[in-house]
């Protein structure tokens, strides 16, 4: 049989993978890409990089979300077990493992044969020792606890990866705790709620940090090392590699000599931890201790009750216990509403992160929380409640406050409003699921009296479902009382009818825009949430621009621009966030060039990019007027097969020369775009212009077809001129 290929026959950069703890992945890929490290691929389970030996020891010594670091040392296939044993017996593994060292291997994933995981790590084991065996004269030996080398098999069908484990065990083991509770909160995972919550930028600004629930200190001292630039490897006495025979020991003391170098104990306020259990204050005080941040932080006896903060802002974030560490739920629901009650009172100015798997954790806090994440700690599901505490204890929503008056529900515009939303959506919900859609308009001014745009979006990978509500503004001769009115009354039902939280309805008034306003930014709050279209992934906004980065109403569009490319080059030209470029990259196009004025939408459309695994080296973002773009790009000759043309309706944007109109200059655009499409190539021209008209002149010039009608889609068929979409080719 062939020869497995190794990795290791590539000396300048080598295949990694990190595993992360469910919910976390996006962090550790931005850890990465901190470390200069540009080649990642992110899954649900894990991120995927290339890089140097070196850029692996710093992921090992600086992701403080990762659960490991793996170097790839081999990938084949193996139908059947006996193909598998060959395969790892054909390895040479005398530049990893030494003979005289010791080795543990583990085995994961699904394979056709080796249906049993502790039969496939034998298999393995036996496979390595056979083959040093037979070169050597020697076998090494077996430790499960801390192996000189620690190998790991993991099958996706027939096709089997081998790694090392670079960590030996897991990165959540810094290094200082020794002892935690019941249901302790693993490091890494208590690293990703901090970097959720936005730690890292509140220390930087000297802000307080309370953990009133604090049990063994973990996130009162993962906060500490973050506030001071502590590398989380640094403390760790044992790493997978120190017995590889791959192992550069001077690079890797270089290292940790930097890191060492790089902390700055230097801060503003001591962080605070709190508990009424004093024997768990004192495993919290020798953890902190043993981490070096013992003159950085302070743990008091209290009860939650008794909270109170020790600066006008700051963090207050914590863990609090739920049934299965008190093994009482009643009295894991009675400290959840102290909690609350103590932040609601007491913490105004402060955000709050609450990480809780309490089912009614939420509820029981009594606060409404601006943005929730699903992450894992261990086998628990947990949800990161994330909280404003800016106005009295009460949540400013990012998109709008939703206020509910209850006794409106009962009125008759209110049912009726209600009715309509739970027909739309029993409707709408069920072409939807046969679209494969999970994203789409339910209501769109179906009663004019009330005029509201609503959009439904599901994030990726959970059940949770957000309502963005936009307000058409009235006109001027409805009296303000009556707009007041009916608004109260659509609020009034609006959970109850689609069964989505108050605190995931998300609300903007739209009204006619001018210049560049449409995007611009709204607020600053920078929380994304990830959904899904046809198989691919995109971030969505839903409180700092009028717009959430996608056009619902181009869904269609979007999937004849992924049908269309066929392995062509693509241009994007005002390209927004780029949505239309990574379906261009799912279709096959070799090539993209996508053209904005935004950095900020610019960075949007790389987080898109990354979200997909889409490489940018051969996707180019551009940040530029894209008129003059194309005056450029014709000049050097470029060509495109597929080319898609977005305009804005209008544009005076500081950062372009002159005024953009689509109606006035969609031709001379158009002309333009022409100019640089390849033979046989197609132009996709599409406008949101109301009442636009084409140039007559154009199909004189150029084949034009009128596609509107076909991408129009289900849940916009009561607004067939939301756009106006045409074909063009020579």
């Amino acid at each position: 049989m062939d020869r497995p290929e190794l990795s290791a026959a590539e000396p300048a950069t080598q295949l990694f993978f990190a595993p992360t703890p469910r919910g976390l992945a996006d962090l550790v890929a931005q850890e990465l890409r901190a470390l200069g490290i540009g080649e990642l691929r992110e899954r649900d389970t894990g991120v995927q990089f290339r890089g140097t030996l070196r850029q692996g020891y710093l992921a090992c010594l600086w992701s403080r979300t990762a659960s490991r670091v793996l170097l790839q040392l081999a990938r084949f296939e193996a139908p059947t077990t006996e193909a598998f044993e060959q395969a790892v017996q054909g390895i040479d593994w005398r530049p990893h493992i030494s003979s005289t060292g010791t080795i543990a291997c583990e085995f994961a994933g699904k394979h056709p044969t080796l249906i049993n995981t502790h039969f496939g790590a034998l298999k393995l084991k036996d496979g390595i020792c056979d083959q040093l065996r037979a070169a050597t004269g020697v076998r090494p030996d077996v430790d499960p606890q801390r192996p000189s080398v620690r190998i790991h098999a993991h099958a996706a069908g027939t096709t089997v990866s081998l790694y090392l484990d670079m960590a030996g065990e897991g990165l959540h083991r810094r290094g200082y705790r020794t002892q935690a509770g019941e249901a302790p909160l693993r490091e890494n995972v208590a690293a990703g709620v901090l970097l959720r919550a936005g730690w890292p930028a509140m220390a930087a600004q000297g802000q307080a940090f309370l953990d009133p629930l604090c049990g063994s200190g973990t996130l009162v001292i993962e906060a500490a090392w973050m506030a001071i630039g502590h590398a989380p490897g640094l403390l760790r006495d044992y790493w997978g590699f120190a017995g590889w025979c791959g192992h550069d020991a001077v690079l890797w003391q270089s290292l940790c000599d930097e890191a060492s170098a790089r902390i700055n104990t230097s801060i503003a306020n001591p962080l605070r931890g709190s508990d009424r259990d004093a024997a768990a204050l004192r495993v919290a005080a020798a953890n902190a201790q043993r981490a070096g941040v013992a003159d950085l932080v302070e743990f008091v006896p209290a009860a939650v009750a008794d909270a109170r903060p020790a600066a006008p802002s700051g963090l207050v974030c914590t863990n609090p216990p739920y049934g299965a560490r008190l093994g009482d739920e009643q009295a894991a629901r009675e400290v959840h509403r102290e909690l609350g009650n103590a932040l609601r009172e007491h913490f105004s100015g402060w955000e709050a992160a609450v990480l809780t798997a309490a089912p009614d954790g939420a509820r029981e806090l009594g606060l409404r929380t601006y943005r929730t994440h699903e992450l894992w700690n261990g086998a628990i599901a947990v949800r990161l409640l994330r909280i404003d505490l800016a106005h009295a204890g009460v949540r400013e929503r990012p998109a709008g406050v939703l206020r509910v008056d209850p006794t409106l529900a009962d009125s008759p515009g209110a049912k009726m409003f209600a009715n309509r939303l739970g027909k739309n959506l029993q409707r709408l919900r069920k072409q939807a699921q046969r679209s494969g859609v999970s994203c789409y308009r339910l209501y769109d001014a179906d009663m004019p009296e009330y005029s509201f745009a609503i959009d439904l979006y599901a994030e990726a990978g959970n059940d949770l479902q957000h309502l963005y509500v936009q307000e058409y503004a009235a006109p001027a001769t409805i009296e303000a009382a009556a707009v007041a009115r009916r608004r109260g009354e659509a609020f009034s039902v609006l959970p109850a009818a689609t069964g989505v939280a108050g605190e995931r309805i998300h609300l903007r008034t739209r009204k006619k825009q001018s210049g560049s306003a449409q995007y611009e930014r709204l607020a600053t709050r920078e929380q994304f949430t990830v959904i899904e279209e046809h198989g691919l992934k995109f971030l969505v906004n839903f409180s700092d621009y009028l717009d959430t980065g996608l056009f619902l109403d181009h869904r269609l569009t979007r999937q004849r621009l992924r049908s269309a490319v066929e392995g062509g080059r693509f241009l994007n030209l005002f390209c927004y966030t780029a949505s239309a470029t990574v379906h261009a990259a799912a279709g096959g196009a070799t090539r993209s060039i996508s053209v904005d004025m935004s950095n900020t939408y610019l960075e949007w459309a790389a987080e898109n990019l990354r979200l997909n695994g889409i490489s940018a080296m051969h996707h180019e973002l551009v940040r530029a007027d894209c008129r003059q773009w194309l005056e450029e790009a014709a000049q050097r000759s470029q060509r495109f097969e597929l080319i898609f043309l977005d305009p804005p309706t209008f544009s005076n944007s500081r950062r372009m020369e002159g005024v953009l109109d689509t109606q006035r200059d969609h031709a001379a655009l158009i002309d333009a775009c022409m100019r640089l499409l390849a033979p046989g190539g197609l132009l996709v021209f599409s406008t949101n212009a109301q009442k636009f008209k084409l140039d007559a002149a154009l199909a004189e010039r150029y084949q034009v077809l009128d596609i509107s009608a076909a991408t129009i889609p289900f849940d916009f068929a009561r607004n067939p001129r939301i756009h106006r979409c045409f074909e063009l080719r020579r």
